[in-house]
């Protein structure tokens, strides 16, 4: 872990007062070095927001937290799939429901958001932080706002059960996530129409290849020539692994580990033979992209740059999404 200490080139040295300036140069270098190597990027990314963590808990002087509680991370950060640049999707959920808790977790919560986009990790656009009251709740307010989102199953409410049922516990009682997760998965049981808004909600995908068989780029603007790999490739397989394993009750939270425990159940072994390999093939391409300089720049491919072979296996991936998104589709709203 960080403990307190800067990576330079490789070596180590002791960073006589953490701030958060000190986490951005490390995070930065330390990325430059590790962009190619998915799993080992996702635990610099899990190193620097938990230094973050501990400073914004200093920097408040309100003393430790007060209960027990998890700061959790979701989006792309909870299923473990960040590239170089990452933006914020977090919340926190604290055990204790009363004023003076809450005034602790909601001033703790604005100042992780603040230092997080002073190391380099933007502020939320759809406001998914724990500075929002709406992911910063007890854990009896945030049972209640469950069962609203899945009372109502309105295009945003759903969004938000998408959003959550990714949550990973960054620091704290990661037990604290799970039983919220009880909650949504006790309900499902006997709302089965639930899964199918859950469907709806993203059953249009980007098309990515052109019925000449052509990769379908961006033709205005600043990436004219690129493929948006968020939209067309990531997004297919990230919506339908969630779906089954929503479907399944699997606690898993990144699309590699909800595919292997699909694989081990009956009937997804053959419908997920490819995918996971393409799934891993498509996080390196994604990182080959960490020259990019802003969050959504990080989405798009220049298609011209890549090889005859590598245009083929990303049209692979493509048609494999696209594949596997319709079985899911299939499954459920039939």
């Amino acid at each position: 872990m960080f403990n307190d200490r800067q990576g330079i080139g490789g070596a180590w040295v002791t960073i006589a007062t953490p701030s958060y300036e000190t986490i951005k140069d490390w995070k930065e270098k330390m990325i430059a070095s590790h962009f190619s190597d998915p799993f080992r990027l996702n635990e610099i990314h899990d190193e620097a927001m938990g230094k973050v963590f501990e400073i914004a808990i200093n920097r408040l002087k309100l003393g430790e937290p007060p209960c027990e509680y998890s700061w959790f991370i979701t989006g792309s950060g909870g299923r473990f799939e960040q590239g170089p640049i990452s933006d914020q999707d977090h919340g926190i959920v604290y055990v204790n429901s009363n004023l003076e808790d809450e005034h602790y977790f909601a001033e703790l919560g604005k100042e992780i958001s603040h230092g997080l986009n002073i190391v380099g990790y933007p502020y939320c656009q759809g406001n998914v932080m724990s500075s929002n009251p709406l992911w910063c709740k007890s854990m009896e307010k945030w049972k209640q706002q469950l069962f609203t989102w899945m009372d109502e199953a309105t295009w945003e409410t759903v969004r938000n059960l998408q959003i959550f049922y990714d949550a990973r516990a960054l620091q704290g009682n990661e037990f604290l996530v799970r039983e919220l997760k009880d909650v949504f998965y006790d309900y499902e049981k006997t709302h089965p129409t639930l899964l199918k808004r859950l469907m709806e909600n993203v059953m249009h995908i980007k098309n990515g290849i052109g019925p000449l068989g052509q990769i379908i780029v961006e033709e205005h603007g600043t990436n004219v020539g690129s493929i948006n790999l968020k939209y067309t490739a990531f997004l297919p397989y990230v919506n339908a692994i969630r779906l089954l394993a929503i479907k399944e009750g699997i606690y898993e939270t990144s699309t590699i580990d909800r595919m292997n425990s699909l694989v081990r159940m009956n009937g997804y072994s053959a419908v997920l033979r490819e995918s996971r390999k393409h799934f891993l093939t498509l996080l390196k391409y994604r990182n080959s992209l960490y020259k990019a300089e802003t969050y959504d720049d990080t989405h798009y491919l220049s298609v011209k740059s890549l090889s005859k072979e590598e245009k083929k296996e990303i049209k692979r991936i493509l048609k494999d999404g696209k594949r596997l998104h319709q079985y899911v589709s299939n499954l459920i709203m039939h």
